[in-house]
């Protein structure tokens, strides 16, 4: 008995379930301190389901709103919000941790798995060190965030405009994209700054920095020493520069002409607009041109790059730029006849591929599940139809947090879809996967007969 009671404290899937567990604390204390009269700019309560949206959007880092940030919420309700995507984008495991060892309480090897899978770190080992490292790097990189758009904002809304570049700096490194530019118009988000290259490519950076993850930092960091980047980082760094190459070309061949977005800009705005919208499809969710106005091939087109997401590890969602790698070289690697997974000339071991193949396939369920039920349940408004469907439940999924109008007419069930769909896709792509990773050891006893299946 004692040894049955050890192996389930041990289970490794008790700190996913923990993990889960402290997003779903994180959402429900940020409702209901939104709920609250003080949390709105009228000094009323807000009710409990479009809290719960707001808050599960900030804390799973995403961006969809159900009210503009800076016309709804109180200075109270905004603290709440940014501290809400501060945690979130880090994990509160990883917060809890980093304090922890600030005061110079050890850690049990309990709080160093929940750490470790928290971080989706690979080393055990360096855990306390990767926490702080983790932490610092992000308020540095924040705080410089911050005064570069102080630069901006500060000279043009004077004190408030320190609070504003706080603001949109956290939630830019943390992919959230939420921002207080409302009271130039209601969920204007960018669209007054393509001309401003300080705020768009300062934006644009915060979100690539979050988006990389930490692990590829460290990486690039010791690289001087070990002069060679580990097969993880490499990867993601070719996959995260083709793919906001792509989507900028993307953009400037579609929507060129379009006068609603990149059409009714001078020649050099739209280069930094097509290069913003691209970087923002990676999970960031600001954006600096109309989204309801793209072409309906440039929407897809946006699909694709929101569903892929950033890295692992990092403050962004989804599927991740490394499980799509290795889905299309696992494809690559069958056509041309090789049993083996080879990405830059290193085999991928088939457990990864397993994991991927789950994960992708785990995600286009919830998509398309999230997908028609925003359809069916809202069949009287004109903004829902099925390419905004698909547009806006992938932008939950992924994190993104890019609405295409959907979110702002959607009913109750639309909405609790999407809180799920959010929640899933901030959760699930790393802890789901460690979880479909973990087998039982096969019984020597049991031999299980070959079966032939003709695919194809």
């Amino acid at each position: 008995m004692p040894l049955k009671t050890q192996s389930k404290r041990n289970s490794p899937s008790l700190p996913m379930r923990l993990i889960a567990i402290s997003f779903a604390l994180v959402i429900l204390a940020g409702t209901l301190l939104l709920m609250l009269p003080i949390s709105s700019n009228d000094g009323l309560p807000t009710n409990f389901l479009d809290c719960l949206f707001t808050a599960t959007s900030a804390t799973c880092v995403t961006g969809l709103i159900v009210f503009d940030t800076y016309l709804k919420w109180s200075v109270f309700g905004k603290v709440v919000i940014m501290l809400l995507i501060q945690i979130g984008g880090l994990g509160l495991i990883t917060l809890v941790t980093f304090f922890n060892v600030a005061i110079g309480r050890k850690l049990g090897l309990r709080n160093m798995q929940l750490a470790q899978e928290s971080l989706n770190s690979t080393s055990f080992f360096d855990v306390t060190h990767l926490v702080k490292a983790v932490v610092l790097f992000s308020l540095v990189m924040e705080f410089c965030g911050a005064v570069l758009l102080c630069t901006t904002f500060v000279p043009k809304y004077g004190a408030e405009g320190i609070f504003m570049s706080v603001f949109m700096s956290i939630s830019a490194f943390c992919n959230a994209g939420f921002d207080l530019l409302g009271m130039e118009g209601e969920y204007i988000s960018l669209c007054n700054y393509n001309g401003n290259p300080v705020v768009i490519f300062t934006i644009s950076f915060l979100i690539i920095i979050g988006g990389l993850g930490f692990a590829v930092w460290q990486d690039i960091y010791t690289y001087r020493k070990k002069k060679i980047l580990l097969l993880h980082t490499k990867i993601v760094l070719i996959m995260t520069a083709t793919l906001i190459l792509s989507g900028m070309i993307l953009f400037l061949i579609l929507e060129w002409n379009n006068p609603n977005t990149l059409g009714g800009l001078p020649i050099a705005d739209r280069f930094s607009a097509a290069f913003f919208q691209s970087v923002t499809l990676r999970t960031a969710g600001f954006n600096s041109v109309d989204v309801n106005s793209l072409h309906g091939m440039t929407k897809l087109g946006s699909i694709v790059l929101m569903f892929i997401g950033a890295a692992p590890g990092s403050t962004a969602g989804g599927v991740k730029v490394t499980t799509f790698a290795v889905i299309v070289m696992t494809v690559v690697s069958v056509i041309r006849g090789k049993e083996d997974t080879i990405v830059l000339k290193r085999r991928v071991e088939k457990g990864v591929v397993y994991k991927a193949l789950a994960v992708v396939s785990i995600a286009l369920l919830v998509v398309c599940i999230s997908s028609v039920t925003i359809y069916f349940t809202n069949p009287d408004h004109a903004e829902v139809t099925g390419i905004n469907a698909l547009f806006e439940s992938v932008s939950a999924f992924g994190t993104v947090g890019i609405s295409a109008g959907v979110t702002g007419v959607a009913n109750i069930p639309s909405k609790i879809a999407l809180i799920l769909t959010m929640f899933i896709g901030r959760v699930g792509p790393v802890s789901l996967a460690l979880a479909l990773a973990m087998r039982g050891k096969p019984s020597k006893d049991i031999v299980v007969p070959d079966g032939k299946i003709l695919v194809g």
